[in-house]
Parts: structure tokens; sequence; C-alpha cells
């Protein structure tokens, strides 16, 4: 197999090799690569995931084990459903990887802040999976989850496990029986992540609100703007910026996304025409 097949028009067979229910309505699927596999994925790019008989929809990487890819994905419509319905055994169609990723690198040497809403926490997983295992290459590291509600909080365990190498704090929108933990929005717990805003590298991902609000915030207590980078999202359909459907302004973000530094993006998101 080239590269060419795999970020091209033909979806390489991937297998399901196992399935996790994370929320009412989200699972994460691992996925065995048929034959040679795929090109490596980096942080934040994603994968064109095809539902047989069905289509296809962009998915970011959320992990990977070996030659294997994780992707956390949400049922909102006909093909993200199908996706999770896979079960192990069943064959996924993958195509990629395609889009910019996170520069984990960049921020050696810093203190570094990662803000996640909702499902955004998936494509920021493997940010603080890389971090951790070369923690003494940055500063001091700080997670910060919100969430609708407690239900909707993604990777619990992984939370517990950063909890130790990394300053986490969760927060939901809206409480529920037997929630102990914060409430309100995640902009709230920035004050008291404990990084050194003025030499601070943020990752951030979510809702366009939440990373409008979030973005805002960063550069008001002094992060400086080209350190904070967010991903987008638009409806991509072609994965490779052939078919235009996923323009936002002078950006096609499957090809010059997801990841973008917050002074072109912040622009373009406080425009809600865009």
């Amino acid at each position: 197999m080239t590269t060419a097949t795999a970020t091209g028009v033909i979806p390489w067979p991937c297998r399901v090799t196992a399935r996790w229910e994370d929320t009412a309505d989200t699972v994460t699927l691992e996925l065995d690569p048929a034959g040679e596999g795929l090109p490596e994925f980096g942080p934040g790019q994603f994968a064109m995931l095809t539902a047989y008989g069905i289509g296809e929809v962009p998915i970011s990487v959320s992990g990977s084990r070996g030659t294997r890819l994780i992707h956390t994905i949400r049922a909102v419509g006909a093909v993200t459903r199908a996706l999770c319905a896979a079960a192990p055994g069943d064959l996924i169609g993958v195509r990629g990887p395609f889009g910019t990723g996170w520069d984990v690198g960049a921020a050696a040497g810093h203190d570094v802040l990662v803000v996640a809403g909702g499902i955004g926490l998936a494509p920021l997983r493997p940010v603080v999976e890389r971090l951790l295992a070369d923690r003494r290459s940055f500063g001091h590291v700080a997670v910060l989850a919100g969430a609708r509600r407690p239900g909707d909080l993604l990777y619990p365990g992984d939370l517990r496990r950063w909890a130790a190498h990394a300053r986490v704090e969760v927060i939901v929108d809206r409480a529920a029986p037997g929630w102990r933990g914060r409430v309100g929005l995640v902009t709230e717990l920035i004050p008291a992540a404990g990084v050194d805003a003025g030499r601070a590298v943020a990752y951030v991902c979510g809702p366009e609100t939440m990373m409008r609000a979030t973005a805002r915030a960063l550069l008001e207590r002094g992060v400086p703007a080209q350190r904070v980078w967010l991903s987008l999202e638009r409806a991509m359909r072609c994965g490779a910026g052939w078919c235009g459907h996923c323009q936002l302004g002078p950006l096609l973000i499957c090809r010059d996304g997801p990841v973008v530094g917050c002074p072109v993006a912040e622009p373009l998101l406080n425009v809600r025409e865009l």
C-alpha cells in the first residue's frame, strides 16, 4: 500500500479489535489496519472513517497502540451511529492521515495548559499522553476538562491516571445526584491552573463558543496569542481540500487545519456568519 492510497479516495480496510462505551452516545474503537497498515498519525490529525454502505465522516485520532488507531466517536448522525455500533471483528474503512496536528515538541521548556470541552478531550488525549511520556521536558502541566453533565465526561480512568503527573481539574455545566465536583464553565478553571501565563503553551479543543471564550480568557491572563492553539471543526467531506465544503473564511479546515494558531482562528470564530 502507498500513502497515496490511504490519503486518496480509497478507504483502507481496518478491523475493529476492541470497543468501549464511554458515555450514553460515545464509543471508542481500536482499529487494526489490514495488510501493510497506514501511515503514522500525529496528535491532532484526523482520519476519514467509512461505515461501508452508509458513508464516511472525519474523526480525530484519540490514541494509538503500535500500528493500531484509536478513535472516539459520538453518535450524532447515520454514519457515526453505524460506526458506534461496530463490533469487534467488523471492518471500517480509513483514509488518512489528514490535516495539521498539535506541535507538542514546540512546548518543550514551557508550562502547558490543555483545555477541553466535551468530546474535545478526544483529540487532546494524545497530547496529554505525549506530555506525560516525556514529563521532564515540560514545565507545569495542567489539564482542564469540561462537560455538560458528569455522565458526559470522557476517559475518567485516564483523568485519574494523569492526575498523578499533572494538575487535572474537571467541571460540568450541570450537576447530577452524587456529583461533588465543580459546576460551571471550563474557563473558570484557568485562574487556578497553576501555569505561568507568560511562558505557557495552550492547546484548546471543544465547541466553538467554548474555544472562543477560552482563547479570550487565556489572552487576558497573558498567554501569548502565538502560543495558543485551537482545533477547528467544520463539515468535512473529502479530507483533502478538494471539495471546499469545510471552508472557514480563507481556510479549508481539512487542509489548513484542524489545528490553527489563535491569531488565525480567533477572528474567524468571532464572525458568526462563518
